[in-house]
Protein backbone atom coordinates (compact mmCIF):
# COMPACT_ATOMS: atom_id res chain seq x y z
CA UNK A 1 0.00 0.00 0.00
CA UNK A 2 1.32 3.19 -1.12
CA UNK A 3 -0.38 5.97 0.42
CA UNK A 4 -2.69 6.89 3.25
CA UNK A 5 -5.63 6.75 1.37
CA UNK A 6 -5.34 2.77 0.35
CA UNK A 7 -4.74 2.08 4.02
CA UNK A 8 -8.00 3.84 4.66
CA UNK A 9 -9.78 1.98 1.96
CA UNK A 10 -8.93 -1.49 3.04
CA UNK A 11 -9.47 -0.95 6.62
CA UNK A 12 -12.81 0.27 6.38
CA UNK A 13 -13.36 -2.09 3.84
CA UNK A 14 -12.60 -4.85 6.31
CA UNK A 15 -14.77 -3.43 8.97
CA UNK A 16 -17.29 -3.27 6.95
CA UNK A 17 -17.20 -7.21 6.26
CA UNK A 18 -16.68 -7.74 9.63
CA UNK A 19 -19.79 -5.37 10.66
CA UNK A 20 -21.88 -7.57 7.94
CA UNK A 21 -20.59 -10.96 9.32
CA UNK A 22 -21.47 -9.53 12.97
CA UNK A 23 -25.27 -7.86 12.07
CA UNK A 24 -26.33 -11.32 10.58
CA UNK A 25 -25.03 -13.77 13.00
CA UNK A 26 -26.59 -11.09 15.78
CA UNK A 27 -30.01 -11.37 13.59
CA UNK A 28 -29.52 -14.84 13.73
CA UNK A 29 -29.13 -15.49 16.68
CA UNK A 30 -31.94 -13.25 18.11
CA UNK A 31 -34.32 -14.93 15.65
CA UNK A 32 -32.90 -18.76 17.08
CA UNK A 33 -33.48 -17.19 20.29
CA UNK A 34 -37.12 -16.09 19.68
CA UNK A 35 -38.34 -19.51 18.11
CA UNK A 36 -37.09 -21.45 21.28
CA UNK A 37 -38.56 -19.36 23.67
CA UNK A 38 -41.98 -19.87 21.44
CA UNK A 39 -41.54 -23.52 21.07
CA UNK A 40 -40.95 -23.40 17.28
CA UNK A 41 -37.88 -25.34 17.06
CA UNK A 42 -36.58 -27.06 14.01
CA UNK A 43 -37.53 -30.27 13.36
CA UNK A 44 -35.20 -33.67 13.74
CA UNK A 45 -35.64 -33.88 10.16
CA UNK A 46 -34.48 -30.28 9.69
CA UNK A 47 -31.51 -30.85 11.41
CA UNK A 48 -30.52 -34.13 9.66
CA UNK A 49 -31.26 -31.95 6.72
CA UNK A 50 -29.46 -28.86 7.25
CA UNK A 51 -26.14 -29.01 5.24
CA UNK A 52 -27.47 -31.07 2.36
CA UNK A 53 -28.10 -27.89 0.25
CA UNK A 54 -24.28 -26.77 0.54
CA UNK A 55 -23.08 -30.47 0.27
CA UNK A 56 -24.92 -31.00 -3.21
CA UNK A 57 -23.85 -27.89 -4.64
CA UNK A 58 -20.12 -28.25 -3.78
CA UNK A 59 -20.12 -31.64 -4.78
CA UNK A 60 -21.80 -30.51 -8.01
CA UNK A 61 -19.38 -27.39 -8.66
CA UNK A 62 -16.52 -30.48 -7.75
CA UNK A 63 -17.87 -32.94 -10.66
CA UNK A 64 -18.46 -29.73 -13.42
CA UNK A 65 -14.84 -28.68 -12.46
CA UNK A 66 -13.43 -32.83 -13.27
CA UNK A 67 -15.50 -32.64 -16.10
CA UNK A 68 -14.42 -29.57 -17.28
CA UNK A 69 -10.65 -29.91 -17.00
CA UNK A 70 -11.25 -32.00 -19.82
CA UNK A 71 -12.17 -29.58 -22.17
CA UNK A 72 -8.83 -27.78 -21.40
CA UNK A 73 -6.63 -30.30 -23.01
CA UNK A 74 -8.49 -29.71 -26.35
CA UNK A 75 -7.39 -27.57 -29.07
CA UNK A 76 -9.74 -24.87 -28.96
CA UNK A 77 -9.83 -20.97 -28.82
CA UNK A 78 -9.28 -19.70 -25.96
CA UNK A 79 -12.85 -17.61 -25.68
CA UNK A 80 -14.47 -20.71 -26.62
CA UNK A 81 -12.74 -23.09 -23.87
CA UNK A 82 -13.77 -20.87 -21.17
CA UNK A 83 -17.42 -20.13 -22.00
CA UNK A 84 -17.26 -24.27 -21.98
CA UNK A 85 -15.52 -24.54 -19.03
CA UNK A 86 -17.81 -21.90 -17.06
CA UNK A 87 -20.68 -23.14 -18.38
CA UNK A 88 -20.40 -26.65 -17.48
CA UNK A 89 -19.59 -25.57 -13.84
CA UNK A 90 -22.81 -23.59 -13.66
CA UNK A 91 -24.75 -26.22 -15.08
CA UNK A 92 -23.28 -28.78 -12.95
CA UNK A 93 -24.02 -26.45 -9.92
CA UNK A 94 -27.56 -26.13 -10.94
CA UNK A 95 -27.62 -30.17 -10.83
CA UNK A 96 -26.65 -29.83 -7.66
CA UNK A 97 -29.00 -27.84 -6.55
CA UNK A 98 -32.00 -29.80 -8.20
CA UNK A 99 -30.44 -33.16 -6.48
CA UNK A 100 -30.49 -31.13 -3.13
CA UNK A 101 -33.95 -30.32 -3.74
CA UNK A 102 -35.11 -34.19 -4.30
CA UNK A 103 -33.34 -35.32 -1.59
CA UNK A 104 -34.59 -33.19 0.95
CA UNK A 105 -38.67 -34.06 -0.59
CA UNK A 106 -37.29 -37.52 0.15
CA UNK A 107 -36.05 -37.54 3.24
CA UNK A 108 -39.25 -34.83 4.54
CA UNK A 109 -41.69 -37.75 3.33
Amino acid sequence: METTGDIIVMTSFALGIVSIVFILARYNYLIKKAMVERGLTEGLAAAKTRYIDIGCIILGLGVGMIISSFFTELDLEEGTMELIVWGIILIFGGLGVVGAHFLRKRTEK
